[in-house]
């Protein structure tokens, strides 16, 4: 979950803004159940999300990461002033910053100050942080800066929130479902004999979160596609199919089901074991890889890294007895 954090620790109020000095997250469910979620100053609609009790977030096959911080929007001019006089007034900061702070804000024009003469023509912006506090959390530390309406952010302000931005912070978003193949045989296999492996086509459609700043009117949509199962059958005496492990999506569907009379087929999905599991089992890792892409606000677009989610589940394999006569 992507929260914000401010910079001094004082009560504040302001787009998502509560009074404890963190953001607050807001969330409004719909008649269908749905719930879209406020955070940071970003609204996350997650009605196209993954559900279930197996969702997981899926993790990026390469070395990118959604932003650690970001800005966006977070007060209006008189918003802002309610939050930095008190501030002041308390001389918690000390007299030389305050007296900055008051100059820069322009706080003695009791007109212009805080920019309250363009208001309704736009936001201080601030920065906001992922609550897990990942490696370049702290790296938004410029203070709140203006940005008119229909203008874009300073070039200047790595990741304040443009549709791209919006899109990486989605992505983050993203809930998947669970990867437990179902097997047949189901029980337990037999050495030397194909077992088949596949996923519920009903379950691994794409998913997508919407992120959006109602207030300056952008948005952008992550989507994540299922597109090949790999299979790690959990030993090394074994072999998969294909050999690669890698199972490619096809009609919508990662590998076939089973039927009756094919127990001697090659499956298009699955793996044979070349030995027991004695009194225990493999570990059979199976890990469905996302491509994902993205729309947003003014056609833009393009593709975001391929993620991954997987899960273990035990393979009991026994021997076929043969009865002796």
């Amino acid at each position: 979950m992507l929260l914000a954090a401010v910079g001094p620790a004082h009560a504040e109020k302001g787009f998502g803004g509560g009074t404890d000095g963190q953001t607050e997250q807001r969330a409004d469910a719909g008649d269908d159940g749905t719930v879209s979620v406020t955070v940071g100053g970003v609204v996350f609609d997650r009605s196209k999300n993954g559900r279930g009790d197996s969702v997981g977030p899926v993790t990026s096959s390469t070395s990118w990461s959604p932003p650690a911080c970001w800005y966006a929007p977070k007060f209006t001019p008189q918003e802002l002033q309610d939050y930095l006089e008190p501030i002041w007034e308390a001389e918690s900061t000390g007299y030389e910053w305050d007296a900055k702070q008051r100059e820069k804000y322009n706080a003695k024009d009791e007109k212009k100050g805080f920019n309250k003469d363009k208001t309704g023509k736009g936001f201080w912006w601030g920065s906001y942080v992922n609550e897990s506090f990942p490696p370049g959390w702290d790296k938004c530390d410029t203070d709140y800066f203006w940005v008119d309406k229909g203008d874009p952010p300073p070039a200047d302000k790595e990741n304040a929130v443009t549709p791209e931005v919006l899109a990486e912070l989605a992505y983050a978003e993203i809930r998947v479902p669970g990867t437990e193949v179902t097997l047949a045989p189901a029980e337990a296999t037999k050495v030397n004999l194909p077992t088949w492996a596949w996923l519920d086509g009903a379950e691994f459609k794409p998913v997508s979160v919407t992120a959006s700043v109602e207030e300056i009117g952008i948005e952008a949509t992550a989507t994540a596609e299922p597109v090949s199962l790999q299979i790690e059958p959990g030993t090394p005496d074994a072999e998969t199919y294909p050999a690669s492990g890698v199972c490619e999506i096809k009609d919508g569907r990662i590998g076939a089901p089973y039927e009756k009379g094919r127990a001697d087929d090659t499956p298009p999905c699955g793996v044979k074991y070349l030995r027991s599991s004695g009194g225990g089992t493999f570990p059979l890792q199976a890990t469905v890889t996302w491509e994902i892409h993205w729309t947003g606000t003014g056609n833009a677009g393009g593709d975001l890294p391929d993620g991954t989610f997987g899960a273990t589940q035990d393979v009991v394999v026994q021997e076929i007895q043969a009865v002796n006569r």
